[in-house]
């Protein structure tokens, strides 16, 4: 089968064009015929070498797949050939076939698009593991997403701003802030100009953060952790800045907020019955309109080395999709 191959932890270089043998589904996993796969950063950070997993080389990068079911393993029940799904996996997506867990899976309604569905799993499965289930996000509360313009930020937006938030998005990114605004943030922080415990003190009316979805890491995660307010949720959801932040456990001691650990991967692999309905409804209220995933670009699977070099320069809003 046609398939991107990694050869090199060296990133967008070091993938190609080839072929790879069909990967045959265990009995808990269905085989997927991909018709479109999303590209994340946690998809160039593995291709990098800098992610916690390290896959043996050559391998097949995509953690996302959207398609068809193609055969399905003896122990499972909830597909069958034909069933259009998409599904989650720690790699193996940027492929003409790909495997994983049935409870990694979910339906796709028939109103939902391929190159739409394949976006949705691993960006709004955070959102909503962090902010339903960790922090409890509750209507008119205050909830701020660091990294908001990129595929997982955008989702945390969507779904705070469903969820009856206000929603405080943060970017370096001066050009995309309007962009924001458009997909229902009700103000957007720059992360790179002015103080920023100042800009939320201003936005908040001196009260503080109720959520915080963060992203960055390092500093960024210190100051936003002074910003909280009582009774605050502050979520660990990456470091971007490649600095793990070390919290000075003071501050929640004296302002009474709490630090929430949040990994969507490890949870849907302890709970897949919690993990399969939660994926189920995400994939109804985006066949509602209830949530609007963004796609940036649509690019064939020959240039998924193209789709890493723009998240490499932050061109991306939203994800880009890989057309298999």
């Amino acid at each position: 089968m046609r398939a991107i191959l990694c050869s090199k932890f060296e990133g967008a270089d070091a993938l190609e064009l080839g072929e790879a043998p069909e990967p045959p589904p265990a009995a808990d996993e269905v085989l997927i015929e991909v018709h479109a796969a999303a590209v994340s950063f946690m998809d160039k950070l593995m291709a990098e070498g800098g992610y916690q997993l390290k896959p043996e080389l050559p391998y097949v990068p995509g953690t996302d797949a959207a398609g068809i079911v193609l055969e399905v393993g003896s122990e499972v029940t909830n597909f069958k050939p034909g069933d259009r799904v998409v599904g989650q996996m720690w790699h193996g997506s940027y492929a003409e076939r790909a495997v994983t867990k049935h409870w990694k899976c979910a339906k796709v309604p028939e109103s939902v698009e391929f190159t739409v569905a394949c976006t949705v799993l691993h960006n709004y499965m955070t959102a909503y593991h962090a902010l339903v289930q960790r922090c409890a996000l509750k209507p008119g509360e205050t909830l701020m997403v660091t990294g908001a313009k990129g595929g997982v930020g955008l989702a945390a937006v969507d779904m705070g701003r469903m969820l009856g938030a206000r929603v405080l998005a943060g970017t370096g990114d001066v050009a995309k802030m309007s962009v924001l605004q458009d997909l229902g943030a009700d103000a957007v922080v720059n992360m790179r100009k002015g103080d920023l415990r100042e800009q939320i003190k201003e936005l908040t009316g001196g009260h503080g953060l109720d959520v915080c979805f963060e992203m960055v890491g390092g500093d960024t995660f210190v100051k936003l952790a002074r910003s909280m307010r009582w009774g605050g949720r502050i979520t660990p959801i990456g470091f971007v800045s490649g600095d793990i932040p070390k919290l000075p456990m003071n501050l929640p001691l004296l302002k009474g907020f709490s630090v929430v650990g949040v990994f969507e991967g490890a949870w849907a692999e302890k709970f897949p019955d919690e993990a399969t309905e939660a994926a189920d409804k995400i994939m109804s209220w985006i066949a509602e309109g209830e949530l609007q995933p963004l796609i940036d670009r649509v690019l064939p699977l020959e240039q998924a080395a193209e789709a890493f070099q723009a998240l490499q320069e932050r061109e991306v809003i939203g994800r880009i999709v890989l057309q298999v």
